[in-house]
């Protein structure tokens, strides 16, 4: 039967780009940069004076401490049939007013994201 639900894709290249972007309220400062202090303490292939700048750094910047907890290879690693080929990610503050929607959206426009219905205002 996998036979048949693969058929005619032999030929193609069977990858596909996901694009995910969140903007996090952080409600626990303190919770957040004690668990990232946790992540980088159990990172046994992370030198000590590599822990040491981490540790400080997700100290000062909560991004910093995010970007430590969230790994695309935990949103992929149990999703049958795919292995994560590539991937990057990056975290940043941004002030984010929940009515005025997404920064990037002119962006997403021309990457055939956003404005569905073929509508786009600025062109």
């Amino acid at each position: 039967m996998s036979d048949e639900l693969s058929d005619g894709f032999e030929d193609e290249a069977r990858r596909v780009r996901v694009r995910v972007e969140m903007v996090l309220e952080i409600t626990e400062p303190d919770e957040l940069i004690r668990a990232a202090w946790a992540r980088i303490e159990g990172d046994t292939l992370m030198p000590a004076a590599e822990r040491d700048q981490a540790a400080q750094a997700v100290s000062r910047d909560e991004a910093e401490a995010v970007a430590y907890l969230i790994d695309p290879v935990d949103l992929v690693g149990e999703v049958p049939g795919v292995v994560l080929a590539q991937a990057s990610w990056s975290s940043e503050r941004v002030d984010a007013d929940e009515e005025d929607g997404w920064e990037d959206d002119d962006f997403d426009r021309d990457e055939g994201f956003g404005a569905a219905d073929g509508d786009d205002d600025d062109h």
